[in-house]
């Protein structure tokens, strides 16, 4: 009997030793501590305020309905709003297919199948060598106990990448409404560039019909005239490039409506707008965590791989599963399938043990920890590039603010000019030649003023953006307020 017990032992001992194992693997990637991101520096310049993230509907603080209302357009019929609502349904799903295999699975069949039993097979007195009919019904039981919560891990990851692709599908609502403003800014612009041009071919036009009088009274030389011409051709080619500067911004926000082009050249010009009021929140780096979408959705990634890392590691340990299979069987056309002797039924656990796969469990959590070190990655990535977007934006804000004072003062000295000159015709001291000189400069100043306060409203959506565009995390967002998970080493 001891001999029994010791080779069982032994047999036991050696089987266990040639499990496969996970040891030596493990992920390498370290989530980074948003407060050792360095940025008071770069903010110092900046005032903080507790009201400074952007609200849901920023936009209505550029100043313009029609900008709203082309938003919420964009916002119903945008393609990529649906392609992001699709994978959020189907992350979903696919959530929903890994609940579904924690639990037991209950099912049932029936077939009928005829033959003819050669005799070589059954003896004649027991049928053989007549056709027969085969009548088969079947229940089947099944439930993988999961021991050690490997499907439950599983679960949770699919979970969390669900809740990564809801994240992501607000994220993509808050760029494309970034987008139209933006697109609406460029299309602003450009009237103004038309604006310009067009002054500035009227302009050049009155100057060459005054160098060709003053050629034919032999004043001014054919030099003159041609550089008259050549001055008008320049306008002509600026007011083209404006032209199709404004059609470029109405089809890229056709596009973005998700209409066809005839929408685009159905939107009118933008008025003025006006750059949002913004400053710079408290605890940018810590806080910012919370109000980007892409930095919720990049750590619940994060929280997804690491469950999946566990669940990978369960795969290594056995496990225990219930079965029953239940049914009835019948041979014979007249024969009663149910009926008390062609029952039959099998119930009873088993145990899985891995002993050797080849090396496919070892691939697997190895695959594993790498996918979790490259959503770890993905996420330092995003938490840099937001905390330094943020500082840039800012940064350009205030050169933009102070590019515009300049660009004001010289606009000013510019018109003054202007204005004198335009007296010294009237007085006959100077030429309308020269005073139509002096308002080249002005035209001038006045399309570096234009393209300096879009750029400044363009900046400030961008900062917006950067500042989450208005994200409010929901209830179960709650992996916003807590830290990453660190690396699952064990």
């Amino acid at each position: 009997m001891r001999l029994h017990i010791l080779g069982a032992a032994t047999g036991l001992a050696l089987a266990l030793a040639g499990c496969v194992s996970s040891g030596g693997l493990h992920p390498d990637g370290q989530p980074l501590d948003p407060a050792s991101l360095e940025a008071g520096r770069s903010l110092a310049a900046f005032t903080p305020s507790p009201a400074a993230w952007p609200q849901q509907d920023w936009w209505s603080g550029l100043g313009d309905a029609r900008l709203a209302a082309l938003i919420d357009e964009a916002l119903a019929n945008n393609p990529d709003l649906a392609a992001a609502d699709a994978r959020a349904r189907q992350a979903q799903a696919e959530a929903g297919v890994a609940d579904a295999a924690r639990g037991p699975t209950l099912d049932a069949g029936a077939s009928v199948a005829g033959a003819r039993i050669p005799t070589t097979v059954m003896p004649a007195s027991a049928g053989g060598g007549h056709f027969a009919l085969a009548k088969y019904a079947y229940g089947n039981f099944s439930w993988d106990l999961d021991l050690w919560g490997g499907k439950r891990a599983a679960w949770e990851a699919a979970l969390g990448q669900a809740r990564a692709a809801e994240i992501e599908r607000r994220a993509a609502r808050i760029e494309v409404s970034a987008n139209v403003a933006r697109a609406y800014v460029q299309l602003g612009y450009a009237y103004a560039q038309q604006d310009v041009a067009k002054a500035e071919l009227e302009r050049a036009g009155h100057a060459r019909t005054l160098t060709r009088q003053r050629v034919a009274a032999g004043i001014d030389s054919q030099v003159q005239l041609k550089q008259g011409d050549e001055e008008v051709a320049s306008a002509e080619q600026q007011a083209a490039v404006a032209a199709r500067a404004i059609d470029a911004a109405r089809s890229s926000l056709a596009v973005l409506l998700g209409r066809g082009p005839d929408r685009g050249q159905a939107i009118a010009r933008p008025q003025v707008l006006r750059p949002a009021t913004l400053a710079v929140p408290p605890d940018l780096p810590v806080d910012l965590i919370g109000h980007r979408a892409d930095l919720v959705a990049a750590r619940w990634r994060v929280e997804a791989a690491s469950r999946d890392i566990q669940a990978a590691k369960a795969e290594f340990l056995p496990n225990v599963s219930l079965g029953a299979l239940a049914g009835f069987v019948a041979l014979g056309g007249g024969t009663n399938l149910f009926q008390m002797p062609a029952r039959f039924y099998n119930v009873g656990p088993s145990v899985s043990l891995p002993l050797f796969d080849g090396g496919r469990r070892r691939a697997n959590l190895a695959g594993q920890d790498a996918a979790y070190d490259l959503a770890v990655a993905q996420y330092n990535k995003t938490l840099v590039g937001a905390v330094n977007e943020v500082a840039d934006d800012l940064s350009a804000l205030r050169s933009y603010g102070e590019q515009i004072a300049a660009q004001q003062r010289a606009l000013e000295a510019a018109d003054q000019a202007w204005q004198l000159a335009e007296q010294r015709y009237r007085a006959g001291v100077g030429s309308y030649l020269e005073a139509l000189s002096v308002r080249q400069q002005l035209l001038a100043d006045e399309q570096r003023m234009a393209g300096l306060q879009a750029q400044q409203v363009d900046a400030s959506v961008q900062l917006i953006q950067a500042l989450g565009g208005g994200f409010r995390p929901q209830p179960g967002d709650d992996v916003a307020a807590t830290p990453v998970s660190t690396s699952p080493r064990d």
